[in-house]
């Protein structure tokens, strides 16, 4: 069973963008150059980054608030569109000199051939705004999640992991990049199998692999440090020692979002009162689900609960 999680609170920030897909039919190859033509015959828009957190926490029914920067276009005005529409309480700062990321993918027969991306760095007074925002939404938050994607919303992420830590409140980051001393003193951290080796270096065994893990995690002041690990699941590693959870053994059509769906359902676990190895379990479970999914997607209560069941 799950718990209830229409009571969970949880605040996401971090960086947003907007996935686009466009589909279409491949027959033949462009005479102008060797590259496949797609006849487009449909689009898509959904939320990404950072939003794709807060959409998949408002799947599961949480109650879900979303600071981040968006820009003064058409893109940023869908973005907020989406995010009501899936239930999202958004506190947008609009900077007009800000390209809101977009994400443009071209799939052909169920197959990304191409990515697209647009993207610009927001100023720092709209950063500085966006922390003063933070301060006064954090009362009303069980756990706030920091979904890192290297964009430049989380400049002053070490002042918001220090104010969440002043009022107790768990604080789960997504990391990006290899400078980890900004995530220092956060409760747990998420990066996966090739982010942890960009970090630590290479590994030969699992004792191996643990014996950085741990060592990371002091280094940081971390309660807690999970590797996602693809198919070999996901591992949490703690004070009290380690556990880990295998991947489910399914097809995988698309691997992308799937750690924002893993950090989303951490999210919603741990504000219901879950363990901490109890909301892995959960998560692995989440992963395995929308890995099987094409494109950034959520994963609901009811898909959840059949896995478990099995």
């Amino acid at each position: 069973m799950l718990p209830n999680f229409e009571n969970a609170r949880v605040l996401v920030v971090g960086d947003i963008m907007l996935d686009r897909y466009w589909f279409g039919e491949v027959s033949r190859i462009s005479p102008e150059a060797p590259v496949p033509v797609v006849h487009v015959s449909r689009t898509e828009e959904r939320p990404g980054g950072a939003a794709n957190v807060a959409r998949n926490a408002a799947a599961l029914g949480a109650r879900v608030s979303l600071l981040s920067v968006a820009g003064k276009d058409e893109a940023g005005d869908s973005l907020a569109r989406l995010l009501h529409d899936e239930n999202v309480n958004v506190v947008l700062h609009r900077d007009a000199g800000l390209d809101t990321t977009i994400k443009l993918r071209v799939i052909g027969r169920q197959q990304q051939l191409l990515r697209i991306d647009f993207e610009t760095q927001p100023s720092h007074e709209v950063l500085l705004n966006k922390l003063a925002d933070f301060e006064k939404m954090l009362a009303g938050a069980d756990v706030v999640i920091l979904s890192d994607y290297g964009k430049g919303g989380l400049t002053h992420i070490r002042q918001m992991i220090e104010l969440a830590n002043a009022t107790h409140k768990p604080v789960l980051v997504d990391p990006k990049g290899d400078d980890y001393a900004r995530y220092h003193g956060a409760t747990l951290l998420t990066p996966n199998r090739g982010e942890f080796r960009e970090v630590a270096g290479s590994w030969k065994s699992e004792e191996e692999l643990a014996k950085k893990a741990q060592q990371l995690r002091l280094d940081l002041n971390l309660q807690a440090l999970l590797v996602t690990r693809s198919e070999e699941g996901m591992t949490l590693y703690r004070e009290a020692g380690m556990v880990h959870e295998h991947a489910l053994a399914r097809e995988v059509y698309d691997v992308s979002g799937a750690g924002d769906t893993v950090i989303a359902t951490l999210g919603v676990m741990l504000a219901s009162d879950s363990t901490m190895p109890e909301a892995v379990r959960v998560a692995n479970l989440a992963a395995g689900i929308v890995v099987g999914k094409l494109g950034t997607a959520v994963v609901s209560c009811d898909e959840l609960i059949t896995e478990l069941n099995k």
